[in-house]
């Protein structure tokens, strides 16, 4: 996968399967991102298969076949005007209505399942150009969800969410996974968010799939040490049992704090 003709993500594989949440992780410009896009179709490879199931190709498809599969949550996406929320989130429903009229069974009931999901009914019939950065954002999932594709990308989904709303979209994407027998896929920057929401964490770095796996093999402090370049200790939360990860900058040590006052 390349960039004006520079390869960017080199020989790299990754499965997705149903009822499970795969999420990437790994430095800027490791390749998360162009990855997850390319799965979704947005991005030309150079060479590249991407198969649905065991007997469907999925470069075969058309965009609109290719669309009731798999739905991709992108980063900065423009804010429209003039539209509700609703108008918005009705443009998932875009693959199922016929190509010369509006004709959509189940399409309203989609819409409205999706908006309850993602705790945007109340604002339905707002205009979305009057809200919230993570407002927006969620607008944007909600019309993911209503596409109703057996797999869901989602591209750093909780960029412009504040603390609540971070915490429960990671119990949607589970809630997906485990309720629904969808296969999502994410980019997650925070380790500790990956380590809670994923049954396998992919660590990428320049490029490349460095682990694959189950986020305690993954994520270790030697791996994320190396491949992050900053010292990163792990533990397990005392609270929630999970895994729990800790970069240690030049001053975030009390005793070099203290070493270097006196």
């Amino acid at each position: 996968m390349a960039y004006d003709g520079v390869d960017v993500v080199h020989d790299a594989s990754m499965s997705l399967r149903p009822g499970e949440v795969t999420v990437l992780v790994g430095p800027n410009g490791s390749g998360k991102s162009t990855l997850l896009r390319t799965i979704a179709r947005l991005q030309q490879p150079r060479t590249a298969k991407i198969t649905l199931d065991a007997d469907t190709d999925g470069l075969a498809l058309s965009p609109r076949e290719f669309a009731r599969s798999v739905a991709l949550l992108t980063q900065g996406r423009p804010t429209p005007s003039g539209l509700t929320v609703r108008d918005v989130v009705e443009f998932g429903r875009y693959p199922y209505r016929s190509r010369w009229g509006k004709s959509d069974p189940g399409g309203r009931e989609a819409v409205d399942r999706a908006l309850a999901m993602t705790d945007m009914t109340d604002l339905a019939e707002r205009g979305v150009e009057h809200l919230s950065g993570g407002q927006l954002q969620r607008v944007w999932l909600a019309g993911c969800l209503a596409q109703e594709t057996g797999v869901l990308l989602l591209d750093e989904p909780t960029n412009h969410l504040d603390l609540r709303y971070q915490v429960e979209l990671l119990d949607l994407m589970r809630d997906l996974a485990d309720g629904h027998g969808i296969a999502v896929g994410a980019v997650l920057h925070d380790l500790d968010q990956a380590a809670s929401v994923g049954d396998r964490i992919v660590l990428l770095s320049a490029g490349r799939v460095i682990a694959d796996g189950h986020p305690e093999d993954v994520l270790t402090a030697e791996r994320l040490t190396d491949t992050y370049g900053i010292r990163i200790e792990v533990d397990s939360d005392p609270l929630t049992g999970l895994l729990r990860t800790r970069a240690i900058g030049r001053h975030h040590s009390r005793s070099e704090r203290l070493t270097t006052q006196s």
